[in-house]
């Protein structure tokens, strides 16, 4: 909690530092006439300045002198940026008691944040978790549905060998592949016939005497 609480207010003086920036060092000296209260007297009395770069200059001490502002029903109000939050306090600046409660409310306030940003990211995991699972379940689906379509392959008829085969063998009337040995072969075997009676022609028989 100590290292929270000393970049805590280191943040609040750098913030403080950044108003006296913004005015010339020479307008940083005692220019009211009576010590303001809070910051609101303070401010009415920067109002009366006779420069604007003067007037810049006490509205920024105004600023970083007193951290309270006033509340219209009495009392004053603290608001710390690092947390976007107003506390309500006694006088015109915390006191070291409202300023322990302040930073320890600070401490929460991050522990919170933690909370939040971790939940956010379990939550993130979860959903990005269930969007795989769910095309994991369509990719088998999917999957199951192209190996029920494709078909189941048929044996294929076993084709009789043509070779030494007669022709005579096969059914009469029974169709065959067009070119194949044993539709061709009866057709090859006529014209060889017809070829050996051509060169071989078979001698006339001699007529029979009375």
């Amino acid at each position: 909690m100590s290292d929270v609480v000393a970049s805590r207010r280191a943040a609040l003086v750098v913030a403080a530092a950044g108003f006296f920036l913004l005015a010339p060092s020479h307008a940083q000296a005692q220019w009211w006439k009576r010590a303001p209260v809070d910051f609101e007297t303070c401010a009415d009395a920067a109002e009366k300045a006779t420069t604007k770069s003067e007037k810049t200059a006490a509205l920024a001490d105004c600023n970083a002198k007193f951290a309270g502002r006033r509340k219209a029903g009495g009392g004053y109000s603290y608001y710390d940026f690092l947390q976007d939050r107003t506390f309500d306090i006694a006088g015109p600046n915390p006191t070291p008691e409202e300023q322990k409660k302040i930073d320890e409310s600070y401490t929460a306030y991050l522990a919170n944040q933690r909370r939040s940003n971790e939940a956010a990211l379990a939550a993130a995991r979860q959903q990005r978790e269930q969007q795989e699972q769910q095309v994991q379940q369509l990719q088998r689906v999917a999957l199951r549905t192209e190996v029920e379509r494709v078909p189941v392959p048929v044996e294929r008829p076993k084709v009789q060998q043509a070779a030494g085969t007669d022709a005579r063998s096969r059914p009469k009337g029974a169709p065959c592949a067009k070119g194949s040995f044993s539709c061709e072969w009866p057709r090859l075997s006529e014209s060889l016939n017809d070829l050996k009676k051509l060169f071989n022609p078979t001698p006339s028989k001699p007529a029979k005497k009375g």
